[in-house]
């Protein structure tokens, strides 16, 4: 399967914004933070930073959001349509994503950073080659959670 990527437009990120997930993964519908919506919804902080992601038959499957960091780390976040999650698509979605990242920020090292209970998700970063590095409390949907940091070496570079 091939994907399309391309920078988000307000009216992708709209229709994003309402995507709602199953419990326990409602967690990450982005109304239950205020501040990642208004982020999510400003095309002036998207800019540069948030991409879609559509399938060969147009449909819009989903997103990523890029970070640069220090020392040629890009920090990935990403979202997957509710009704794809589970399917068994996180694998090729997540090589995708960071293919295309790969060639457009030409990171050393990628990171992202998962709910701790979110093992399904866990379970295709680490097909994908992500190590668990740490593991902390993120402030979040009114509250204090415990997330994983996450890491993997750009092919070729030293991690």
């Amino acid at each position: 399967m091939s994907y399309q990527f391309h920078a988000m437009s307000d009216k992708e990120a709209q229709a994003i914004s309402t995507w709602h997930y199953e419990p326990p993964y409602d967690f990450y519908d982005l109304e239950q933070d205020p501040e990642d919506l208004a982020e999510f919804l400003s095309a002036e902080k998207r800019a540069e930073r948030y991409f879609v992601v559509y399938d060969e038959q147009g449909q819009l499957i989903g997103f990523f959001v890029f970070t640069p960091g220090e020392n040629g780390v890009l920090e990935i976040g990403l979202g997957l349509h509710p009704d794809l999650t589970g399917h068994g698509t996180g694998s090729h979605y997540i090589t995708a994503g960071l293919d295309f990242a790969h060639d457009h920020f030409r990171p050393t090292t990628f990171a992202l950073r998962v709910a701790a209970f979110n093992t399904r998700a866990k379970k295709v970063y680490e097909r994908a080659g992500f190590i668990p590095r740490y593991t902390y409390e993120q402030h979040t949907n009114g509250g204090a959670f415990p997330f994983v940091y996450m890491t993997k070496a750009v092919k070729n570079s030293p991690e």
